[in-house]
């Protein structure tokens, strides 16, 4: 997705190995097919989208005591979210469901508030939270240390930043047609072609760094608004490959036209953490988002929730507070 600004800045070369076959085995995702169309993604089930539960009793009340008074008198946190990233975030029959929503709903639970998901933009969700629009981003949104210090692709201030509560750990894969007709391994194997990635992603990044790698063989990159839209120009042969988190591309890969439009090229790269973005001056409702995910972690509740996605790989043992680099 989101981002997927820097969703992570990461030594990409290693996509050297092929692994489709191994990232499949791992996460045998499950549910929607080609994100662009949702009548064969899951149906909601378990935790809804954004259903967290009003009730403050029992352990609840502790948690829901720690947020700000705001959030304790409306019961609501307004969550960003860019719903086109599956199993991470959907939107099927007009409801957000995925990875994201459910945890959300789990952390209104022990908050005893609702965590409301809004659909958005990628690239316009880090400035939801400064216009008061979102108090908190839930988007597969990778915590680096430029997000956390409102610093652009080439190092230049452009904000406050943000502080993350990282809860899953993401790799990076290359997706391509099925058959992998150009024969894709690494980021080397690009140079002289045309490539398609989310706009306002880490992985537009890394593309553009790898345009300065291909030097005189040069590499054509065409950003999207959305993942699904760089999917399409892949699937119809108009860029050899797009580049996004590895339990994406896989589910992708996985689902899509039943397994007959994509595959996954070269192994993952290095995992990073997705974070909940909070603005920097909402250190109370950090903190208390940081308790109730240390709380879900504790019970199963989280784990639950990945199996429910298949997506156990990244699972996290400890919640840190801007653990990205």
């Amino acid at each position: 997705m989101t981002v997927r600004t820097t969703r992570r800045t990461t030594a990409l070369s290693r996509l050297s190995a092929v692994a489709a076959v191994a990232v499949a085995g791992t996460l045998v995702l499950t549910g929607c097919g080609d994100q662009t169309k949702k009548d064969d993604a899951p149906s909601p089930s378990g935790s809804a989208a954004g259903a967290g539960s009003a009730t403050t009793s029992g352990a609840a009340d502790t948690l829901f005591s720690k947020l700000p008074q705001k959030y304790q008198d409306s019961k609501v946190i307004q969550v960003g979210t860019d719903a086109s990233y599956a199993p991470m975030e959907q939107t099927v029959d007009g409801k957000i469901v995925g990875i994201d929503p459910d945890l959300g709903a789990a952390l209104g639970e022990k908050l005893g508030v609702t965590l409301k998901f809004t659909n958005g933009k990628f690239d316009g969700l880090i400035t939801s939270l400064q216009t008061g629009r979102s108090d908190i981003v839930m988007s597969a949104m990778s915590d680096t240390k430029a997000r956390q210090g409102g610093l652009d692709d080439k190092g230049k201030k452009i904000g406050t930043g943000v502080d993350f509560v990282d809860y899953y750990n993401s790799g990076s894969s290359l997706l391509v047609q099925k058959g992998n007709p150009k024969g894709v391994k690494s980021l080397d194997d690009l140079c002289g072609q045309t490539v398609a990635v989310q706009r306002g992603t880490i992985y537009e990044d890394a593309f553009k760094k790898q345009k300065t790698t291909c030097g005189s063989k040069g590499l054509t990159i065409q950003a999207f608004d959305t993942d699904a839209e760089a999917q399409t120009r892949v699937k119809a042969g108009g860029a050899v490959a797009d580049l996004n988190d590895t339990p994406v591309a896989a589910y992708i890969a996985q689902t899509s036209g039943k397994g007959a439009d994509f595959e996954v090229a070269g192994a993952p790269s290095d995992a990073g953490p997705f974070g909940i973005a909070v603005s920097k001056d909402a250190t109370q409702l950090r903190d208390a988002l940081k308790a109730a995910m240390d709380a879900i972690v504790a019970d199963g509740t989280y784990t639950k929730i990945l199996q429910k996605w298949n997506a156990t790989t990244g699972a996290v043992t400890t919640v840190a507070i801007n653990g990205g680099s």
